[in-house]
């Protein structure tokens, strides 16, 4: 079953043509290795190579051999997004339930099984198909280090809605919402402390939008 999903701006990404040759899934795999540890995302490399596989694989099987594509690997948010563009719009790539012994159809499966979604973008004269895998970081490397920002906001937050339900947020709108929800409730919260304690919240929201912006823009480019 495919899984919608909606692209947010990358915070890093790179892409490699190619035509659908068997001989360069193992060029795109090395390809993806390299660039996922410059970005220091090691832990994701054996699943990400897989799925890249798979998914040029679809290519060169049902669309067909020579046909020109386009791999592209991206960072959004706490997402890597694997995308294979080719051009038949008719080809879909399926989920099947294969057996042990059976020798193909397992692709999507071993896709379903790693990614946390994955899905089709139909276009006038190509298709995109696509998967993302859940990050531990939300940016380059430089931008979060040590015991971030990000896993201490997680760690509130977990305290304020149904941690259960808060851990679907990369899965689905509900859990979207739930955390979103669970966000507006800390930012309350600190404000009336603040407020309480005679802090003038306007200020200390501009600060903290200030310490943020400063933060975000002084980290290192990443390729």
């Amino acid at each position: 079953m495919n899984r919608a999903g909606v692209a947010s701006t990358p915070l890093a990404c790179w892409g490699r043509p190619f035509l659908a040759e068997p001989e360069e899934v193992s060029a795109l795999r090395h390809a993806v290795r390299a660039q996922l540890s410059a970005w220091d995302l090691q832990g994701l490399i054996d699943s990400a190579q897989v799925c890249v596989s798979e998914l040029v694989s679809n290519v060169i099987t049902h669309v067909g051999r020579g046909a020109p594509a386009d791999l592209a690997i991206s960072w959004r948010g706490t997402r890597l997004r694997i995308e294979v563009r080719d051009p038949d719009a008719r080809a879909l790539p399926t989920l099947v339930a294969a057996s042990e012994e059976a020798e193909g159809g397992r692709g999507m499966a071993l896709v379903d099984a790693l990614a946390d979604r994955w899905g089709i973008e139909l276009h006038d004269d190509c298709k995109v198909t696509w998967c993302e895998l859940a990050t531990a970081s939300t940016a380059p490397a430089g931008r979060v280090g040590g015991l971030s920002r990000v896993a201490r906001a997680e760690t509130v937050l977990s305290s304020y809605r149904d941690a259960e339900l808060l851990g679907t947020s990369r899965r689905s709108r509900l859990g979207a919402m739930a955390a979103e929800a669970a966000a507006i409730d800390v930012i309350a919260d600190l404000l009336h402390w603040l407020q309480a304690h005679g802090h003038d919240t306007d200020e200390i929201l501009d600060r903290a939008q200030m310490n943020f912006e400063a933060e975000w823009n002084a980290a290192p480019a990443h390729p």
